[in-house]
């Protein structure tokens, strides 16, 4: 064992085993649950708010390029990211991004595998897995991870190139939509009995009522008259149906009424409202990019802008290592030595008029600094 060190040398990373037991536990909680996967899935298909914020989260992260720090690979990295294929029908690196961001903010934590042509040894593809039929431990090594496959008949099996993976998660695996299960089923059941409510209500029905007057020739065919009144009723609103109108002629005392006109719908404005506002509480979108509108003069605050840039840059920066080691993977696979970064495109929230007073202040301020300079 070495005590002394030369200058400049950096020791390894060691951990005492019961400091690793502690500091890295042996699993650690990144696989999702098949059952808190399908339940999420559902939730996004059941409630379309949700699934709209998602998309709008995802195409609100907006795009990036990767940036060679050897500029003469640049073009090859450029090639490689608008071309690279992904999955059975996707193609590009930004589909990649998105198709991952997408179980990052639906399940929580979402992984990925770069598959390596046997041939040349460079990357063929992207894949982006399924993270309920993958168990995350912790590695032999300090702060390393190995993966295993989950498969249906209960066996496991580990991959052998754990480099060739790359995983990200929300802090303690945790989903976007946890919390939202229990306000959806609530607001579902409100929707479903809407639905109730106007199948008995809304869905006009008649009641016909026959009063036979007191004459002895009306008391004996009372039964007559009131099939026959029966069979030119429902003649004439079956031929509504196909657009022709028909009149309702009748002789005698005759009572039409609507049945249930005189009961009132709930009004289910305020309970809904609330359940909403829960949920776009929880999602971070402001409610008028998601159709809600419950303000006649509500639009995009700075403070607004401010706060949805803020959630955009942290999945940004959940998302730039990931993409990094992909491209450094190519890289490597080129022959390169240098690394590369990530450039995001600029998040524009605001209108372009107030990007364009925003910019001549700007130069004001930079034009009157000057002159006091000199």
């Amino acid at each position: 064992m070495k005590i002394f060190r030369k200058r400049g040398e950096r020791a390894a990373p060691e951990l005492i085993p019961a400091e690793r037991s502690i500091l890295m536990p042996d699993k650690l909680p990144a696989a999702v649950d098949p059952c808190e996967k399908e339940l999420f899935d559902r939730l996004r298909g059941a409630v379309p708010i949700i699934d709209a914020a998602i998309m709008k989260i995802i195409r609100l992260t907006g795009g990036f390029r990767l940036v060679s720090e050897d500029e003469r690979y640049q073009v090859e990295l450029d090639r490689f990211s608008s071309s690279v294929p992904v999955g059975s029908t996707g193609q590009s690196i930004g589909t990649f991004a998105d198709c991952f961001l997408d179980s990052l903010l639906t399940y929580g934590s979402a992984i990925g595998e770069v598959v390596a042509d046997a041939e040349n040894g460079r990357i063929a593809g992207l894949w982006n897995g399924d993270i309920s039929k993958v168990a995350v431990k912790a590695g032999a090594k300090p702060f390393s991870r190995s993966y295993t496959i989950l498969r249906t008949d209960g066996t496991q099996k580990q991959i052998k190139r754990p480099e060739n993976i790359v995983y990200a998660e929300l802090p303690g695996g945790r989903s976007l939509l946890r919390g939202l299960p229990a306000l959806s089923s609530i607001l579902m059941r409100i929707y479903q009995c809407i639905g109730q409510n106007y199948d008995r209500a809304g869905n006009v029905r008649y009641a016909v009522t026959y009063k036979p007057t007191g004459d002895a020739g009306d008391l004996t065919q009372t039964r007559e008259r009131a099939m026959q009144i029966a069979r030119e009723w429902a003649d004439g609103m079956n031929s509504a149906k196909y657009g022709q109108v028909k009149d309702f002629v009748a002789v005698g005392d005759i009572d039409i009424r609507v049945i249930g006109a005189e009961n009132e719908l709930f009004d289910t404005n305020v309970p809904v409202r609330q359940l909403l506002e829960q949920i776009v509480a929880k999602l971070s979108i402001p409610p008028f990019l998601l159709g809600l509108s419950w303000s006649s003069t509500e639009r995009m605050s700075s403070q607004q802008a401010d706060i949805l840039t803020s959630e955009l840059e942290y999945y940004r920066r959940l998302l730039t290592p990931v993409i990094t080691a992909i491209g450094e993977h190519y890289l490597c696979s080129l022959g390169a030595e240098g690394r590369c970064r990530i450039e995001w495109e600029n998040i524009n929230l605001q209108d372009e008029s107030v990007l364009a007073q925003a910019r001549l202040r700007n130069a004001q301020a930079r034009e009157i600094e000057a002159r006091l300079g000199d």
